[in-house]
């Protein structure tokens, strides 16, 4: 089945809409680059758009009514967002569901050594990456320090203009003989993936300089020059890394990409690139939806959706409940059937057809650039395992949607049967009996430092999620 490549749809002239939301977007994901982040920028712009935060609504007692627009955060790192409909919410919601971070080092909880006078932090990798991807490229720490008193200290270096940037070094060509004999997967190991950040020694008192004390005072004078750094910039210490996230992320904005600019080069289009449309269709709905509209945006899928912050969590769940309790709807039989009679696009991102690897995909099941919003009927990996597998009747219910609305689709699946495969947050929605389906915008370099996506199929999720919050 042949599908037409979306920009004849918007020829010069008639792409404006089109290029504006892109350009927002490539702004978006160039100044969020943690799910911390990402949460804190979507909060201010739900609230800037009549949002009110469902703690307000708790505590005052007040009673939700069709049209009204809650949010609440989850610790800082995800967000579900609700606009109340027009039908009771026990016939079920609208959800678009997505997850907000992405592969990345993370510095350990004790990091800060130095060898051979070079001052190092310490890292692990999180989520799915190619390691040796990250050596000899500009980085960037992202981040907070959390003070023993409680007190948040954000961390932001190597992004904006006159900063520092950092990175993990590479071995020369001319030495590393035995380094190209390795597996690419051990090319380099994860523990080696440390960052170098500082290289001057602290300088010493002049008092006190005689016999052998200013040998001892010489260990470690590097290390000792990065805290002071860091106590006079940021106020913290050594001891306060312990109670600290800092992310290492690639350092740099999006940038347009190719002659034409019809693509975005940036870090964490997976899957913030589902993410971003997700949210703006919520705040594009008009008018008061029939069913529920929520946005959920979540952490912790690119290591399974684990932990407080994760969609195995019940976060989502405990929320639904109280907004059934302060729209007067509320039993523990209501929310069952809210969640059971739910539909849901899980919005995370599929692989896109590589010209230089087209050895791996199936060429009339993979998604393709300018081909609009994509697919996945299942997921999973092999004889389909670990996967959601949408019903035949849901697809053809949301094919009825986007064709009505004119919204260009495509199916994939994600590579050839026996390459591999992966998975998303869709089949954790759908043990609550929802029906689910994957539908995103395709990536070339997915889980790379930087991930290409065509403007196009970014216009078209936004479009294609906008029609499912108003007619699912």
């Amino acid at each position: 089945m042949e599908r037409k490549n979306i920009w004849e749809k918007y020829p010069e002239g008639k792409r404006a809409g089109l290029l504006d939301f892109a350009e927002k977007y490539r702004q978006f994901i160039s100044g969020c680059k943690t799910e911390r982040e990402c949460t804190a920028k979507f909060a201010k712009m739900a609230v800037n758009a009549g949002f009110t935060k469902m703690e307000e609504i708790i505590r005052a007692g007040e009673t939700l009514k069709p049209g009204d627009k809650v949010y609440a955060s989850n610790m800082g790192k995800g967000l579900a967002m609700y606009i109340i409909g027009k039908q009771p919410m026990e016939q079920g919601m609208n959800i678009l569901g997505a997850h907000i971070d992405s592969p990345r080092l993370d510095l350990k909880q004790n990091p800060l050594y130095e060898d051979t006078e070079m001052a190092m932090l310490d890292t692990h990798y999180y989520g799915g990456v190619k390691k040796y991807q990250w050596l000899a490229i500009p980085l960037a720490l992202h981040g907070v320090f959390v003070k023993k008193d409680g007190t948040v200290i954000p961390v932001s270096i190597g992004d904006k203009p006159g900063d520092p940037v950092f990175g993990v070094s590479d071995l020369l060509i001319h030495l590393a003989g035995e380094q190209m004999e390795k597996k690419a997967a051990k090319v380099v190991e994860g523990e080696n993936l440390d960052i170098l950040i500082g290289s001057i020694p602290a300088e010493l008192k002049e008092e006190g300089n005689e016999g052998g004390k200013e040998e001892g005072r010489m260990k470690d004078r590097v290390k000792a020059n990065i805290l002071q750094i860091l106590a006079d910039e940021y106020q913290v210490e050594e001891e306060d890394f312990l109670s600290a996230e800092i992310e290492v992320v690639p350092a740099g904005e999006a940038r347009d990409y190719g002659f034409d600019r019809s693509m975005i080069m940036g870090y964490g289009h997976d899957d913030r690139v589902c993410a971003y449309p997700s949210f703006m269709a919520m705040l594009g709905l008009e008018g008061v939806p029939e069913r529920t509209s929520v946005c959920l945006l979540v952490d912790k899928e690119e290591i399974g959706s684990v932990g407080a912050t994760g969609m195995k969590s019940r976060f989502f769940e405990n929320m639904t409940a109280e907004v059934l309790h302060a729209a007067g709807q509320y039993s523990e039989l209501a929310l069952r059937r809210t969640l059971a009679n739910s539909r849901v696009l899980s919005s995370d991102v599929s692989a896109a057809y590589d010209t230089n690897f087209p050895s791996v995909s199936d060429k009339k099941n993979a998604a393709y650039f300018g081909k609009g919003i994509v697919f996945n009927k299942y997921t999973g990996s092999r004889g389909k395992s670990g996967s959601n597998d949408a019903n035949a009747e849901y697809m053809a219910h949301l094919r009825d949607i986007f064709d009505r609305n004119e919204v260009a689709f495509q199916t994939a699946e994600l590579g050839k049967v026996d390459q591999g495969g992966g998975g998303t947050i869709a089949y954790i929605l759908a043990e609550y009996g929802m029906e689910v389906i994957d539908s995103g915008v395709a990536v070339l370099n997915m889980h790379a430092p930087w991930e290409i996506i065509s403007k196009a199929d970014l216009y078209e999720a936004y479009r294609g999620y906008l029609a499912f919050l108003a007619e699912a």
